[in-house]
Parts: C-alpha cells; structure tokens; sequence
C-alpha cells in the first residue's frame, strides 16, 4: 500500500489555502535577500487577509453541467453557479444580506442545491432548496427554534431528502423524509429512544442508529422491522474515537471507525450480513481522518493518516494514478471538494501553509493522465504576499507525553526558511477551541497575520486534543486548567528554550476553549504570560454547562463526564476551582476579550460575569461585543473589526507593528462596553465609525 502526501484543506473553509510553488528551483542571484527586521516586510493589510475571499467552496453538480462556489454578492457572501463549462457566465442563486451562506451542497435533483442558514449566528440552522430553473428558493425547515440536521442524500432517491428537526422536542431529532419540489415533509421516525443519529442506506431504509448512555457511553442499534435492537456497545474511552462511519450503496458493508481494543481508531469494514469485520486500515500513531469514497458504490478508496501533516493511504488502485498526477501540483496538499457520480471530473484544491488557496478541475482518463485545469485563486490579494512556511515540530511534556505542534516564524527571524530561529521575537501561543479537536500543517489566516506584524506562533496539541489516539484524549479527562494547561506551559519553556522568545514576550490567544485556556492562563499563572485574547471563552463552567444548548442532550454525559458533573456537589466544587471566574482577582496582566451576543454555546453572560468581576475589583479589561455574531466572526466586517483592535492591543503588549484601525470598522457592528482607552486609537476609531452610522 502506497502513501501520498495529500493532506486535505477544508472544502468548506472560507479562509485562503495557497497558490502552488514554482517548479524552477531559484538560483542565488534569483533569491530576495534575507530580511533583518520586521520593517523590511511588506505589511499586508488586514482586508487581504480577513476580508471576504473571492471564491471558496468550489464544487460541480453531480450531473458535472454547474460548477458552483461562494462569492460576495453586495459584500456578503453568496452560492453562485455557472456552467460548468463556462465560469465567467455565473449568477448569484442565493441572496442573503446578513452573515452570508458558508455551507450548501447539492442535491441529486438536477439543478437543485441545498444549504444552511441561521440568524444572528444563533445556529438554528435551516435548510434551504434552491431551483436553478425558476430561481425559487424554499425553506425546508421553517420551524422556529429548529435546528436542521441532514442525514441523507442518495442518488438513488434523487427527488428528497433525510432531514432531523427537533421543532416537536428542542433536544432531540425527530427524521423526516422531504420532498424537494415541494417542500413536503413525511414523518420516518419520531424520535422517542432519545437517539442520537441515524444511518440510512441508499434507498433511504434505516439500517443503523446510535443512542447515549448515563455512562457516557453509546449504544448501536440495529433496525429490525419497526423497531430497534442493541447491535453493538460503545464505551464512555472510546466514544469521541469509534462510530459508524456510513453504509456502501448496496447496503452490504458498514464502515466504522474503531479504538476498542486497540488506542488509535481504525477503519473496519463490516459486512451486514454476517457480522464479518475486516481490518482496513490503520496507524499506530493516529486516529484515522477523512476518507474518499466511490460516488456511486460507497466503498471506501483512501483514508487520511494526519500525525505532523496529513497523508492519503491509497485502498483503490483504481485513483491511485489520480492521487499521484495530483500530488504533482506542487510540495503543499491537495484536497477534492467533488466528484461528479460518473467520477469522471472532480474538483480539487491546493494549498500550502504559505501560499493562497488555488481551485483546479481535473478531468481523469482512467489511467491518472487526465487534464488538469487551473481555475482561479480563492484569495487573489493574497498572492506574492510575504507569507511564511509552519513548522511541525514535537515537543515533550514535563510526563513523557508527545505533543504535536506547530511553528510559524515571521520572515525576519528566519532568513534561511529552516525553521529554526535566528532571534527570538515575540511570540504569540495560539490556542485551539474544543478542547475535542486539533491544529493541523496548513494555510491558516492567524498564522500568517501575527507572524506578519512580528510574531511568531506556536501552537499545541495539548492532551485532550482528538486525532492521537484515545489515550492522549483521555487524559486530558478532568484536566481543564490541571494538566491540559501544563502542556501549553511546557510548549512555552520549550519556546524559550529553543530561542524562539523570551519568557517576558509570550502572550496568550484563542476561541471558545482557546478563550477558556487564555483566562486560565491569565488567572492560574498570571506570571508567565505578558496578556491575552480571549475569544468566545467560558469564563465559568457551571453556568456554561447549565446553558448549553438543549440539542446538546446526547453529548452532556460526555461533557459531565471529561469536565465536572453539574448535577453533584463534587462535580460542582471542581467546576467552581477550574473556572477563571473564580480566581479573577489574580489577573494582573492585559486582557482583551471579543464576544457575540448571540453564541448559543457560550453565552454572553460568560464574557458578562469576568467583565463584571474585574471592574469590581478595579482590574482593567477590554471588551468587544458584537451584537450579531454568535460562537465566533462570522461576517468580515467585524472579523477585521476585532482584529484591528487586537493588533493594537498585542502592539501595546508585545511590541510588534500595527496597521491603524483606518476604516476596519466600516461595516461593524462593534461595541465596546469598556476598556477602548486601553488600546491605542480605540476610542477615536469608535467615535468615527459612531458618526458615520449615524449618517
């Protein structure tokens, strides 16, 4: 079996990937001179960077007739679709005005494309049909407070779709077949087994579904006549790690992805009829990732390996000539946002961790000599941009554990591109959300923006992370603010050790348990960090687990479980002894905090209550609040608008370069309850941007 370093960037995400290097290696006369400082780097402005991207999320129709993406309409972004043979003839399908459409598909139903949408960042998603012949778009889901789940499209039942909806129950799906003509939905099931999932076959039949235990665990039940039966036990170790992973269109292979017995999840193949299970495959040093599977018979082709990048284990000979013509692009990674159903075109994108997103049509000969064809950049004012290689590296922790991390260095602090320092520079320690999730080798639009005013970036795949087995996640078990925090401590003295910074010149930034990981860090060492930016974190666990969103039912055993139980006094006192809330009054470093009001998962009072505490105890603090953003930036116009404010609040801390906050704030509907004296500019910024709202 033949690997391929192929590593996938998100087709959905709407962030720039890169551009392929050349293939004519510079001669030394050829080669720009090395740079000594900060100031000899082009500062590429925050729009190029934050602002919309011109295309993203390529695809083609199953039928290969449209080619599809999201683009500005009117500055927010839009589904648009041309033909497939004819890009420059597109036409906006989708008209939305507020935060914009980030994710659709197609349908099987010729000219027919679906997407979602929520209000206010409020992720009641619902989901939307749009016709291409007469232009209609109909909303599937319109229920208030319901949230849509699609569970199946097959080309076998090209006319409808499986869709969940919890508008009967806020917390649990009932499924429901839509018609996507009209509009029409028919009751499957009504989800009275408090059932988590469903799979259904390509006919639409329910073959499998998984429910939650009280032990954390979850239970995989078989569909026998019109009811359900135990199938399988999953337990509470390797539940982030093991589940079904989806049917083969005949119906006759189930694949699952499965750490019992064993550390790292690996692919089984399972046959439906006798139970049978073969090995697929697997590594010893990682969970298994995405696959790629046949469009018309399911079976599964490759499967992604992700330890320092991301590889593609080829199982099909028949795309492994494919996967090499398209490892040939260049030395970054290539993911396939779609394949037509007669696989005879797919859509691909290449990227590197230093270079823009480019999209490509690939049209296959059958013997991996097909036609490649470049069709456009999705971040074109990103190109010849100084932007700057990541590094992975391993680091270890005080107790042996292996923590795969990344580095990004700014250009001045590494003339030669080796990876290695040839001065410490200020450095900023990027902190993943979660905490049931990873960084990755990849273009990522931080990265590149801190390391361009200066800093680097170091980022770590503290215990707890997924993707490196079920024993390192689960021993970030009962550890949020214990030892998950001591392995970002670590990474730092490696930091410092390494030459990468000083300990005086760390700050400390991220989202949701990034945000929680930078109060802790503020408030559990309040010495070793210069400041931080917390971005949607919780500030205290019991009221962030008392809020959760009802249709969080089925993973609240989990999150009782890895954090603290809610519903004991034990769970309680360790909830209350984990939150920055608690020990507010040991933060003596700058604080910049950026919250949406209407984050369904951690709510505005989080960000409220830390606020409120520190201006009690007189401890200063900034904070952003934007009043139509949930978990996160979604619209670009506040995007940029925070990050403005954070680059003049890291100038302040760390001393790296700030472009002004010039007219970021156009278009935002930032606020700043209190502390905009704290950061250079602020407070006349937002006095101008007030003026010209009210014009």
């Amino acid at each position: 079996m033949r690997t391929l370093l192929l590593a996938a960037c998100a087709a959905t995400a709407l962030t720039a990937c890169g551009s392929p290097a050349s293939d004519t290696p510079e001669t030394a006369s050829d080669a720009p001179a090395a740079v000594t400082s900060i100031e000899e780097v082009e500062l590429i402005p925050r729009d190029a960077l934050f602002g919309n991207p011109e295309r993203a999320n390529v695809q083609l129709s199953p039928d290969g007739r449209h080619l599809s993406w999201v683009a500005p309409l009117d500055g927010v972004l839009n589904v648009w679709v041309a033909p497939a043979d004819s890009p420059g003839d597109a036409r906006a399908v989708t008209q939305d005005t507020a935060r914009g459409i980030r994710n659709y598909f197609w349908s099987y139903r010729p000219d027919t494309l679906l997407y979602l949408r929520d209000t206010g960042g409020d992720e009641n998603f619902h989901l939307y049909a749009v016709d291409l012949a007469s232009g209609e778009s109909r909303d599937l889901t319109p229920f208030e407070a319901t949230t849509a789940q699609v569970s199946g499209l097959s080309h076998r039942r090209p006319d409808a779709v499986l869709v969940g909806m919890n508008d009967r129950d806020a917390q649990w799906h009932d499924l429901y077949l839509v018609d996507l003509a009209s509009g029409e939905r028919t009751l499957v099931e009504e989800n009275t087994q408090q059932i988590s999932g469903y799979l259904a076959d390509a006919d639409f039949e329910l073959r499998y579904a998984t429910r939650s235990r009280p032990d954390g665990g979850s239970d995989v039940l078989r569909r026998e006549g019109d009811g359900w039966v135990e199938h399988d036990s999953i337990p509470f170790e390797d539940a982030l790690t093991t589940s079904p992973g989806g049917l083969t269109t005949d119906g006759g292979t189930l694949y699952m992805m499965d750490s019992r017995d064993r550390n790292t999840a690996a692919l089984y193949a399972i046959d439906t009829a006798s139970g049978e299970r073969t090995l697929v495959h697997e590594d010893p040093r990682v969970d298994l990732g995405g696959s790629l599977s046949d469009p018309r018979s399911g079976q599964v082709q490759a499967v992604a390996v992700d330890y320092l990048r991301e590889e593609w284990a080829v199982l099909d000979p028949a795309i492994l000539a494919d996967l090499e013509r398209l490892e040939a692009i260049g030395p970054g990674e290539v993911s396939i946002n779609t394949r037509t159903l007669d696989d005879r075109t797919w859509i691909v994108a290449y990227s590197a961790a230093e270079s823009p997103l480019v999209y490509y049509r690939y049209d296959r000969d059958g013997d991996g000599g097909g036609e490649l064809t470049e069709l456009f950049s999705g971040r074109p004012a990103l190109d010849g941009k100084p932007l700057v290689p990541q590094w992975p590296v391993e680091i270890a922790s005080r107790d042996g554990k292996t923590l795969v991390s990344y580095l990004t260095l700014p250009a001045h602090a590494d003339g030669d591109a080796d990876g290695k320092p040839d001065a410490p520079t200020p450095m900023v320690l990027l902190v993943h959300g979660g905490p049931w999730g990873r960084d990755s080798y990849g273009y990522a639009t931080y990265n590149q923006w801190l390391a361009n005013r200066g800093y680097s970036v170091l980022q770590v795949n503290f215990r707890g992370s997924t993707g490196f087995g079920k024993d390192f996640t689960n021993a970030g078990d009962g550890e949020w603010a214990g030892t998950m925090h001591d392995d970002l401590i670590d990474a730092v003295q490696w930091a410092v050790q390494q030459g990468v910074t000083t300990e005086d010149r760390v700050a400390i930034m991220g989202g949701s348990y990034g945000g929680y990981a930078t109060l802790v860090g503020l408030t559990f060492t309040p010495d070793t960090f210069a400041c931080g930016v917390d971005i949607v974190g919780p500030a205290n666990l019991n009221t962030l687990l008392a809020t959760v969103p009802p249709y969080w039912a089925s993973f609240f055993e989990q999150l009782a479980r890895r954090m603290g139980d809610p519903r004991t006094e034990e769970g309680k006192a360790w909830l209350t002894e984990r939150s920055p809330l608690t020990h507010v009054d040991r933060i003596s470093r700058p604080l910049l905090i950026g919250q949406g009001a209407n984050d369904p998962r951690v709510k505005q009072a989080e960000s409220d209550q830390i606020v409120a505490a520190m201006q009690e105890k007189g401890i200063p603090v900034t904070y952003v609040l934007f009043p139509d953003e949930g978990h996160g930036f979604a619209r670009p116009e506040n995007s940029k608008a925070f990050n403005a404010v954070a680059e003049g609040f890291l100038s302040t801390c760390l001393g790296g370069r700030a472009q002004p906050i010039g007219e970021d704030f156009a278009g935002s509907s930032i606020t700043v309850p209190t502390g905009a004296e704290d950061v250079p500019g602020l407070a006349e910024a937002l006095e101008a941007h007030t003026q010209e709202v009210r014009k």
